[in-house]
């Protein structure tokens, strides 16, 4: 997923900001896979829990109200995707384990994903989660030009993937890789860093005497996999694991096919507004809790996303 500025880098190097918040849903989970109304009280329920230390951890803010108001944009399968009215994957799993951890509750709510980071700048959400890769120049809110848009978030990073393309099943162009894209039509959600890799690629194209790539940027991810499987476009651009997850189910896997190998790999990070250290430093805590105990490799598991894997959490290590 990629915030205002490349990668979801310059992929996913996996991530998001601007426009009127459009709220799709809110969701509420207790644990992994389960989404219920945030009940009141849950500050004191989680101190009561074993008498947690990482709760204690939070800002008291958080304490208070028991409950980390998340933003997302849920439309990259298998990372977050809307089933039956709810928000699941990845993303919401590992949520859910990191609040059991914090003992607090998490509640997702859908919105557009290049207005995510400005959303957790502007307190909308506590944090952003939805496969943002973590770079620079989005720790420094800058946009893909170096322009500033904002103050920056910093990341916690729980996460590894990098970008794919992907084609009409039998690649009708002959596609093999995105330097094939010169003078052809490619597919992106705008905002994101895969959208940035694309624009990297199309000057590659320029500068080496070809015609550069005519990229298509779309208000959302469906859009352009529809453009892709109409044949408007010769390629998508997106998420390694979230092509793959696509691959797989898009008309029984008779869709769309990946060619080549997922390059600029990079980290995926949780989005905290830079003077929330407090929060920032919690989830660090409890994101290396989680992949100790052995819940965070099972969620990966569970949606087939362990290629992604990390060892450790870590702070701002996208490039």
């Amino acid at each position: 997923m990629t915030a205002p500025t490349p990668r979801r880098a310059a992929a996913r190097s996996r991530i998001a900001a601007v426009g009127a918040l459009a709220v799709a849903g809110a969701l509420v989970l207790t644990g992994c896979g389960d989404q219920t109304g945030a009940a009141d009280g849950g500050a004191d329920k989680a101190k009561e829990s074993g008498g947690n230390a990482l709760f204690a951890k939070l800002p008291e803010a958080i304490q208070k109200k028991g409950t980390l108001e998340i933003g997302t944009n849920a439309e990259y399968a298998p990372m977050e995707s809307k089933e039956g009215g709810q928000i699941v994957g990845v993303d919401p799993d590992i949520a859910a384990a990191l609040g059991e951890k914090l003992g607090v509750k998490v509640k997702f709510t859908d919105a557009k994903f290049d207005t995510l980071v400005t959303g957790v700048n502007a307190g909308r959400y506590d944090l952003a989660m939805s496969s943002i890769t973590d770079t620079k120049a989005r720790q420094e809110g800058l946009d893909d030009k170096g322009k500033k848009l904002g103050q920056g978030v910093d990341f916690v990073d729980y996460f590894v993937a990098g970008t794919a393309v992907y084609v009409k099943k039998g690649n009708p162009q002959g596609i093999k890789s995105i330097e094939d894209l010169c003078g052809k039509g490619a597919a992106v959600q705008q905002g994101t860093t895969y959208e940035a890799a694309l624009k990297t690629a199309s000057k590659a194209c320029t500068d080496g005497g070809k015609p550069a790539i005519k990229i298509e940027s779309f208000e959302n991810d469906t859009e352009a996999q529809t453009r892709v499987r109409a044949g408007g476009a010769a390629a998508g651009v997106n998420d390694y694991p979230v092509a793959v997850d696509l691959v797989r189910k898009a008309g029984g896997g008779k869709t769309f096919e990946i060619v080549g190998e997922q390059y600029e790999a990079g980290p995926f990070g949780i989005a905290v507004d830079k003077k929330n250290t407090k929060l920032r430093d919690a989830l660090k805590e409890a994101l290396d809790a989680i992949i100790k105990d052995g819940s965070y490799k099972k969620v990966l598991d569970k949606w087939g996303a362990a290629t992604g894997a990390i060892d450790a959490a870590a702070i701002n290590s996208g490039k």
